[in-house]
């Protein structure tokens, strides 16, 4: 909060007009106060203040000039007075105020300050001023005129004088009294204006008038009440009664706003009680609530009721549970009775309500250790529940399904024995095929089976498959919700009932022999995966792990992953979620709910991990023999698995693990070796991968859980893999080794320990390097980036040649993690910067070289080395890549690098070369969008003419991306500054730039004007097809998005960010496009698809004596320029530019009759224009015509060689018209003797 100076200093600099006779009048306070020699203390301002107020009420006017700047000061001033003397001068203040308070048109400037002076001197009065009578001059009065207020109509005055009844109501003084002493009073003037205003509105309803004109009265007068209700704990007890009655009568409306609001002070009423001072009125309150208990076919006031009873007894859980938990039985007693209801949403709310006793109501505590009467209370609940399932709720079984569903996730073990009546009834209803609620019924079961276990519930709903009983249903359909629920149970359980039945299946299926599978045979089979896909769940926090988790039990997982290929994903499963789910109870803090352990405390899980880990080593075994034996594509889940148990392996074990593995990949490398020279040349046909590959996965894996002094033949071994070149696949998982060591603490200390050999390492393999592998490294030297220490930053210099020739790599992944690499490596130097770096460690650098200092500009001057290359790629990686470091660093790098590389690209723009030209294309577009505009400006004037020399020239989209950046350009710029600076010839381009972005401008401005969608989007809020505005900026263009997918890269931007929304579907008004359709592709474009006109006939153009006129087009010369950009501003591919012509308005239809129809209407608004009737045969006749030259022009028919129409030898001869072939580049236009006009013959219908 601001001190009192702080606010005086910004009165005495006012920013606004209106404040300014504040700061006069302060002045002139403050000069008083100096002649008087008072000192400014709070009390001196507030007695020359009081004074000047005095004196601007003088006989009852008010100054409008004076009063409310003095008022304003006093309510700045008032808050850092000395409390008994706003006590001595409260009567005094009142007195000069109550005229302002009073006054009808009061301005709101006047009155905040006024209710703000109220609200200091109401805070500072004690206990007895409180008891004197609201007819005299007294808190009580003001307290009054702030009731008054709180209900205007004005929203600033209601809200200021709401805020200060609030605080006032929140601090009262000293007293033995739970409520503040004007809190009767607030409470009282309070509802009798909601119980005015309320009894008005139900008036008008009954005289079936309009409610609608006391509406906003209503909500300001609740408005209050929520006010005066959270600032006095709640409501104030000898008025709590009358208030719920009023409250649930609005509720009854039916007016949404009215409910909500209602609830709302209900909530706010509840909120207040939640504190140990105010919960001795709850009791009360929820007493009067039951007692208000409202008609049970009262469809409009039973909704709100319940839900204020159910948040009642929320709060209440919070306060006293034990006391609460006791009442659960009459509530649910009395909340299930609405079950019975015919009204839908009756039933939905007596449903939420009870589902709400269930999740607030019952304490952890009762379901840990229940006392006999806790037991008692539940098997009340629990038969309860059970009766909800008789016929006479048979309408509610829907809203009861989710009610037992709660139940049973309360209650969780305590459920069995006491629910499983509920499960049977429940099961028994889901298995008659008739039953409706089948999906709901597996939910139920499904919740039981997690709270009470499979055991239980598979007791009452057995599942008869193997020995089926007679007259009972078998229940295959439970096997799915068993996988999906069964958790934190008996592993002993499914040894006992599951493996029986899995052999019982799939001893039936070995019965089939070779014979072809009937329907019966693949249903055993089915019913085999299913038994297993349970398993998983079983393994999630077993109860009795150490029991049933036995050396026969693990050598039959081990079977079936040898053995069974398709059971393999779920015994992984199933033997990670063993290790995973007690580690995360063992790392649960002692601090958090012990209900979360699941009955296995975090002591247990410690000792589940330890007992695991004993039978690591054999499983470990088994998990790596099976891995190499699995196809790459399905070893995911095996790694994971061998993940989790090297995790809980000991130490020792998994060094002798190591060393067999490490033992074995030795061996497998150096038999490599050997057949290398035999198989030279030879593809491998093998789809699996080599042993050394698996090997070394298995190796990386563990690498994370290696002690210290295991690192050493770890690195050897990468060290021995990086340095050969003739497995690629291998040499790319040496180098993820790095990668996944910086993702461990353990790791994170090797990698700075041996930083130096590694840094050795990488610079030695440099030329071994295979091109699959070179994203690897890249990651790999990323990882071992800031383990760099500050003495080895030569590292740097000697890889930064690597990285930015990986800036034009062919994959995708290694460009974007060169582009990375780049950014780290700049970011270390900055944290690094003023440190030395050693430039002669640096490979080919002279051994005398010079230290250099660490500086971002150091880093730019290390990679524009590049730039002196001796191949063009180099030169253009380069580019590219100070284009992405530029971009990154443009805030912090010195504006002097800054204006010498962009010199320095302006001059590479004159270069002949395209692979150069390119990078410097995208290095300028980045200049243009993100330099400050002082920098850019001087390069203009060689910059434009030197862009424009590529203008021309169409390989390589060159023309389109530089009309790209001129208009960014000329969006940034100013259309004027680059026309000055673009040479005379090229100034069409301009020109055409800008009327395209005025015609985009005009069609935008229609379209909003029309109503349209676009229009619309306009108006409401923006969408973009971009993530980031910073992708808008650089990709969107209202003309063009011709620019290229490697700018993307370049900035570290998403493709896909660009990519979205340029794709349309073009679908008939009667049905719409099945996706799922082969011959769909034919419906999907890359251009926007015109709206299909009305059908009708457009006039032709004819010239004075009736002839057709054919390919005059009104648009303006400079339009051609369009030709090389496309309208939509996208590139489009062959498939949209074929759609486009056969979609667009200007192509041909069939009409009726197999006619063809050509449609020549040029705006939506020519609403005369019709489409031209055009038959095939007289096509046919109009070419004839054509062809024959039409004697008159005394020429000769068919011509061979050139005649003046020009055109095509054989076919395409004639005079100009439709016949006639294209003119040459170069050649003058030539008309035949017919003025290249058209006969239009007649129809055949008129001859």
């Amino acid at each position: 909060m601001a001190t009192l100076e702080e606010k005086l200093d910004r009165i005495r600099s006012p920013n606004l007009q209106s404040q300014q006779q504040t700061g006069v009048i302060l002045a002139a306070v403050e000069e008083t106060l100096k002649e008087q020699n008072t000192q400014p203390t709070p009390t001196g301002y507030f007695a020359a203040l009081l004074s000047l107020l005095n004196q601007s009420l003088e006989s009852g006017k008010i100054n409008k000039e004076l009063t409310p700047s003095v008022v304003y000061l006093l309510d700045v001033i008032t808050p850092y007075a000395p409390q008994p003397l706003l006590r001595s001068k409260f009567t005094q203040i009142l007195t000069l105020l109550a005229p302002v308070l009073l006054l009808q048109d009061a301005e709101a400037p006047l009155l905040r300050p006024s209710i703000g002076c109220l609200e200091s001197l109401l805070l500072a009065q004690d206990s007895a001023s409180w008891k004197l009578p609201v007819n005299e001059i007294s808190p009580r009065r003001a307290v009054a005129g702030l009731l008054n207020l709180a209900i205007d109509h004005r929203p600033k005055v209601r809200k200021r004088a709401q805020e200060a009844l609030r605080k006032v109501l929140k601090n009262p003084p000293p007293s033995p009294s739970v409520d503040h002493p004007a809190a009767d009073l607030c409470a009282e003037t309070a509802m009798r204006s909601l119980a005015d205003i309320a009894n008005k509105a139900a008036l008008s309803r009954k005289q079936k008038k309009s409610s609608a004109e006391h509406d906003p009265a209503l909500i300001h007068a609740l408005q209050l009440v929520k006010t005066v209700a959270v600032a006095s704990g709640g409501w104030p007890s000898k008025n709590i009664e009358a208030l719920c009655e009023l409250l649930l009568s609005i509720a009854k409306s039916g007016n949404e706003h009215m409910t909500m609001a209602v609830f709302e002070i209900f909530e706010m009423i509840f909120e207040g009680m939640a504190d140990a001072v105010s919960s001795a009125k709850l009791p009360r309150l929820l007493e009067i609530i039951s007692e208000m208990r409202p008609s049970s076919t009262d469809t409009q006031l039973l909704p709100p009721w319940i839900a204020i009873l159910s948040r009642g007894y929320d709060v209440s859980a919070q306060m006293e549970p034990e006391e609460t938990f006791q009442k659960l039985p009459d509530l649910f007693t009395m909340v299930s009775e609405f079950m019975e209801s015919s009204s839908h949403n009756i039933r939905i709310s007596a449903s939420e309500c009870l589902i709400s006793f269930m999740a607030t109501c019952i304490p952890d505590q009762v379901i840990i250790e229940p006392s006999i009467y806790d037991e008692k209370v539940l098997e009340k609940i629990a038969k309860i529940a059970e009766n909800l399932l008789s016929v006479k709720y048979q309408a509610a079984w829907m809203e009861t399904f989710n009610v037992l569903g709660a139940i049973f996730d309360a209650l969780r073990w305590r459920a069995n024995p006491m629910m499983l009546n509920v499960a049977r009834t429940v099961g028994e209803l889901r298995g008659n095929d008739s039953f409706m609620g089948k999906k709901e019924a597996d939910e139920v079961l499904g919740r039981a089976i997690r709270a009470t276990g499979p055991e239980a519930v598979l007791s009452v709903l057995p599942l008869n498959l193997v020995k089926p009983v007679k007259g009972q249903p078998g229940r295959a359909w439970m096997l799915p919700i068993l996988r999906d629920y069964t958790t934190n149970t008996n592993l002993q359980h499914f040894k006992t009932e599951f493996i029986l039945l899995s052999e019982a299946m799939f001893q039936r299926v070995l019965d089939n022999g070779e014979a072809a599978k009937t329907m019966e045979v693949k249903i055993y089979e089915t019913l085999v995966h299913q038994t297993w896909s349970i398993l998983p769940g079983y393994c999630d926090l077993p109860l009795d792990l150490t029991v049933a988790f036995d050396q026969v039990f693990a050598e039959m997982l081990a079977n079936l992953l040898y053995t069974q290929v398709d059971l393999r994903l779920d015994v992984c499963r199933a033997l990670k979620a063993l290790v995973e789910s007690n580690k995360a109870v063992a790392s649960i803090d002692d601090g958090e709910n012990i209900i979360l352990r699941s009955r296995v405390s975090k002591e247990d899980a410690q000792k589940n991990l330890a007992y695991l880990g004993s039978f690591s080593g054999n499983l470990l075994a088994v998990l790596f023999n099976v891995y190499s034996q699995t196809l790459p594509q399905s070893r995911g889940p095996i790694l994971q698995t061998i993940n989790a148990y090297l995790s809980i392996t000991p130490e020792k074990e998994l060094v002798e693990t190591f060393d067999r593995v490490s033992t074995m990949l030795a061996s497998s490398l150096s038999e490599s070796n050997g057949e290398e020279g035999k198989n030279k040349g030879q593809k491998s046909k093998d789809p699996m991968p080599s042993t050394g590959q698996t090997l070394m996965d298995l190796v990386i894996t563990m690498s994370v859980y290696l002690p210290r002094e295991s690192f050493g033949p770890l690195f050897n071994i990468a060290a021995l893999i990086i340095a050969r070149d003739d497995d690629p696949q291998l040499q790319k998982k040496a180098y993820k080794l790095i990668p996944r060591l910086a993702d461990s603490e353990i790791g994170q200390v090797a990698l700075r320990e041996r930083n130096a050999e590694l840094q050795n390492l990488i610079l030695s393999s440099a030329e071994k390097v295979s091109v699959p592998a070179r994203r690897e490294r890249l990651a790999a030297i990323a990882a071992l980036m800031p383990f760099v220490p500050e003495t080895s930053l030569h590292f740097i210099p000697s890889v930064l040649s690597e990285v930015v020739i990986c800036c034009k790599e062919h994959n995708e992944r290694a460009r974007n993690s060169a582009f990375e690499l780049l950014v780290l490596m700049g970011q270390r130097l900055v944290e690094a910067k003023g440190k030395s770096i050693e430039n002669s460690k640096v490979p080919h650098m002279p051994d005398d070289a010079p230290a250099v200092s660490a500086s971002i500009e150091e880093y730019f001057t290390m990679v524009s080395a590049g730039l002196a290359g001796s191949t063009p790629h180099m030169i253009s990686a380069s580019i590219t890549a100070l284009t992405r470091i530029l971009y990154e660093f443009r805030e912090t790098v010195s504006q002097e690098v800054m204006s010498d590389l962009v010199q320095t690209m302006d001059l590479f723009l004159t270069s002949n070369n395209r692979e150069i030209v390119k990078s410097v294309l995208g290095f300028v577009k980045v200049c243009v969008i993100s330099l400050p505009t002082e920098l850019m400006l001087p390069r203009l004037p060689t910059m434009i003419p030197n862009l424009m020399v590529w203008a021309h020239e169409h390989k390589g989209h060159f023309r389109a991306k530089v009309k790209h950046i001129l208009e960014r350009m000329v969006r940034r710029f100013g259309f004027d500054v680059v026309n000055r600076n673009c040479p005379e010839a090229d100034r069409k381009l301009i020109t055409n730039i800008r009327k395209t972005k005025e015609r985009s401008k005009r069609k935008k401005d229609a379209a909003k004007e029309g109503g349209d969608e676009e229009g619309d989007q306009q108006n409401g809020k923006r969408k973009s097809r971009f993530e980031s505005e910073y992708d808008e900026a650089l990709y969107s263009s209202e003309e063009s998005d011709a620019s290229d997918d490697s700018d993307a890269e370049v900035l570290g931007k998403s493709r896909k960010a660009q990519k979205g929304g340029a794709t349309y579907i073009m679908e008939d008004e009667d049905e719409p496009l099945d996706l799922l359709d082969r011959k769909a592709l034919a419906s999907i474009s890359s251009t926007k698809p015109g709206k299909l006109r009305k059908a009708g006939k457009t006039k032709a153009k004819t010239d004075l004596d009736g002839k057709l006129i054919l390919g005059e087009e009104d648009d303006d010369a400079d339009d051609a320029m369009v030709i090389d950009t496309p309208a939509g501003g996208v590139e489009e591919g062959g498939v949209g530019a074929y759609v486009a012509a056969l979609k667009s308005k200007d192509a041909g239809r069939r009409g009726r009759g197999g006619r063809l129809k050509f449609s020549n209407k040029r705006g939506k608004d020519d609403d005369d224009d019709e489409e031209m009737d055009v038959d095939e045969k007289e096509v046919s006749n109009i070419k004839t015509q054509i062809s024959k030259g039409n004697n008159r022009g005394g020429h000769a028919s068919r011509g061979f060689g050139p005649k003046r129409g020009g055109g095509a030898p054989r076919g395409r001869s004639g005079r100009g018209g439709i016949a006639s072939g294209r003119r040459g580049l170069g050649q003058e236009k030539q008309h035949g003797p017919s003025g290249g006009k058209v006969w239009k013959p007649k129809s055949p219908g008129r001859r």
